[in-house]
């Protein structure tokens, strides 16, 4: 505890650590699992739904991935902005927004788009068209019949 009651920063960074750890290697996970429901893949070519599902769980671990991310980098910026704004930090000591932030907030709207967009090619379980109906055969028009 610091002198005016707030929690310790370091064990919140050690939790935003862990955040972005796992972060990181459920998109790794998400990329191998996405890259096996590709149409340009032969994996699973025999089977095109479950190839397309294996597509959308790649696309629902990439959005785990994000906002694991997106959390962990709020929550610092948070801390961040916390102390720069606590009468009691000294003004040599204080923290800013640095790149890391910008960035992780991009990396992890990027992935939440991307599983977004994964998440979309989820396949139909039946087509809504009605179905087909033959047109009848009709007779020949009385116009000529070329050859």
């Amino acid at each position: 505890m610091t002198e005016n009651g707030d929690v310790s920063f370091a064990g919140s960074l050690q939790a935003t650590r862990a955040l972005m750890v796992a972060s990181i290697l459920l998109g790794l996970i998400g990329t191998f699992v996405a890259m096996i429901g590709m149409k340009c893949m032969k994996c699973m070519e025999n089977d095109e739904p479950k190839k397309l599902m294996m597509a959308v769980i790649g696309g629902i671990i990439f959005l785990v991935s994000g906002f694991a991310a997106l959390v962990a980098t709020s929550w610092y910026g948070n801390n961040v902005a916390r102390e720069f704004f606590n009468p009691y930090t000294p003004v040599n000591t204080r923290f800013e927004f640095g790149q890391a932030l910008f960035i992780g907030w991009a990396a992890a709207s990027l992935a939440i788009l991307g599983g977004a967009f994964l998440c979309c090619s989820c396949p139909r379980r039946e087509t809504s068209y009605p179905p087909s109906r033959p047109y009848p055969k009709s007779a020949p028009s009385a116009g000529k019949d070329y050859v």
